[in-house]
């Protein structure tokens, strides 16, 4: 709809550090016009200017480029393996101490539910887990903790009852919870990785990445593992070239560093 599209794109990496070249091009300029004209502007020129002069334009913007839908035990029957087969596995070879990371965590769905399913296991107060997302905006929200009916539907009774509190129709997870995700901002992209990590959690998220973009950051991956970490993926994606990239298959949507 708008021209000189590139040169925003350059503008946005300027301002942003958010490389839009890494992003389905067609999907996301239709995205990003439809914000534009939403705010009344004419042109990306003019729409440039608006987010550097306007802090909460501004968070809108990244807000909106991070595509977050979210909810706790997403995929319910891929966390039953996590918790019968994968955590178990986890413990035996490196003990309780495992180092978990949930990259591009959204609004704390995902690692929140981590803490939960992994308190079968371990004692609450001993999980620690790193979540990292480059939306400032939703790291907000997660820390918040306060979630829909529909965010928490799939999560299973016993941690309802345990973890959450109803507060007029939201539902606000527990300190006890919280306080075991320590929530940062990262890019993808661009921000160097933790290293030495037991599992990476990262789930319907690379499937906005382009090809070259997606192998990038599996490879990093790979690298931020311990040998014999897993890498858990979502339901939407898949690694086609896993042995190329350094990893085993061994479940669906489950990939052990080789």
């Amino acid at each position: 709809m708008f021209t000189g599209y590139e040169e925003f794109k350059k503008d946005i990496f300027a301002l942003t550090k958010i490389d839009l070249n890494a992003y389905k091009e067609k999907q996301m300029k239709r995205r990003i016009d439809t914000l534009i004209t939403k705010n009344s502007v004419n042109n990306y020129k003019d729409y440039v200017a608006l987010i550097k002069s306007d802090k909460e334009k501004f968070e809108q913007f990244v807000n909106f480029l991070t595509i977050n839908v979210s909810e706790f035990y997403r995929n319910p029957e891929q966390w039953e393996i996590l918790d019968k087969e994968v955590f178990p596995t986890l413990i035996q070879k490196f003990g309780k101490n495992l180092k978990i990371w949930s990259a591009a965590c959204s609004t704390g769905d995902e690692p929140y539910s981590l803490v939960m399913a992994l308190s079968k296991h371990i004692p609450v107060n001993q999980i620690k887990i790193i979540a990292t997302d480059i939306d400032k905006q939703v790291l907000d929200k997660a820390r918040l903790g306060l979630y829909n009916e529909k965010s928490i539907a799939s999560v299973p009774a016993e941690f309802k009852k345990k973890y959450f509190k109803q507060i007029g129709s939201s539902y606000q997870i527990s300190d006890e919870i919280k306080r075991q995700v320590e929530f940062k901002e990262h890019n993808l992209l661009k921000d160097p990785y933790p290293a030495g990590c037991h599992l990476i959690v990262c789930r319907n998220v690379l499937i906005y990445f382009t090809e070259e973009a997606k192998e990038e950051i599996y490879k990093k991956f790979n690298a931020s593992l311990n040998k014999e970490g897993i890498l858990f993926i979502g339901s939407t994606e898949q690694i086609m070239n896993y042995k190329e990239l350094n990893y085993l298959r061994k479940q669906s949507f489950f990939f052990e560093k080789a």
